[in-house]
C-alpha cells in the first residue's frame, strides 16, 4: 500500500493580503493557526516592498489558464481550481512529485503568465511587479475519495458562502428536512 495521497489541496495567497499576525488570525510554518498579532502585522506590514496585490478579473483568468496549462502539460490531473483576488486554490493530483514541488511550480509559471500579461499591456519593465505570491502556501494531503469530494467543493463553490471545506460538505450530506 503506498503512503502517497491521492491529490494536493494548494493553497497561496496573493504579496501582502495573508500577513502574519493578520487580524482575520494567521497560518505558521509548521504551527498551524495562530490569533491575531498586530504588533506583528504592522512589522510585516513595514518590510514589505511592494503594496499589497488584488487580482482583477483579467489576471484570475491568467492564472487559472496557466495551472490548467501547467497541469495538462506535466500530465498532473487538475481536479479543481479556484482563483480568487487575494488567494488561489487548487487540487491536483501529481504522481512521483511533492507537493510542495507542484505549488512552486503553479505558482512560478503563474508569475511568468502575469508578468508576460503586463510586458503585452505596454508596462515598462522596470515598473512590472516582481512579488505576485506570499512565500510558501498551504499543501494539504488528500489521502481519500470523501477528502477529495470536499476539496473540490470548497475550491469550486465554498469560496462563495464561507467556511471549511469539512464543513461544507456535512452540510450538503445532511438529510433535506432535518
Amino acid at each position: 500500500m503506498s503512503d502517497a495521497p491521492l491529490a494536493y489541496f494548494l493553497t497561496w495567497t496573493c504579496y501582502g493580503t495573508g500577513l502574519p499576525g493578520d487580524e482575520r488570525g494567521w497560518i505558521k510554518w509548521h504551527r498551524g493557526d495562530q490569533l491575531p498579532q498586530p504588533r506583528l502585522a504592522v512589522w510585516c506590514a513595514e518590510r514589505m516592498v511592494e503594496r499589497p496585490l488584488l487580482l482583477n478579473a483579467f489576471q484570475r483568468e491568467i492564472v487559472h489558464a496557466t495551472i490548467e496549462e501547467h497541469c495538462e502539460f506535466r500530465r498532473w490531473r487538475l481536479h479543481a481550481v479556484n482563483c480568487r483576488s487575494n488567494h488561489c486554490h487548487c487540487v491536483v493530483t501529481a504522481v512521483d512529485h511533492n507537493g510542495e514541488e507542484v505549488r512552486d511550480q503553479l505558482k512560478s509559471w503563474c508569475t511568468r503568465r502575469l508578468k508576460d500579461a503586463e510586458r503585452s499591456a505596454g508596462v515598462a519593465e522596470s515598473a512590472i511587479r516582481q512579488h505576485w505570491w506570499t512565500a510558501k502556501g498551504s499543501v494539504r494531503h488528500v489521502c481519500n475519495e470523501e477528502s477529495l469530494e470536499a476539496a473540490i467543493l470548497y475550491t469550486l463553490e465554498a469560496q462563495d458562502i464561507g467556511g471549511s471545506y469539512a464543513n461544507d460538505l456535512a452540510q450538503r450530506r445532511k438529510p433535506s428536512g432535518k
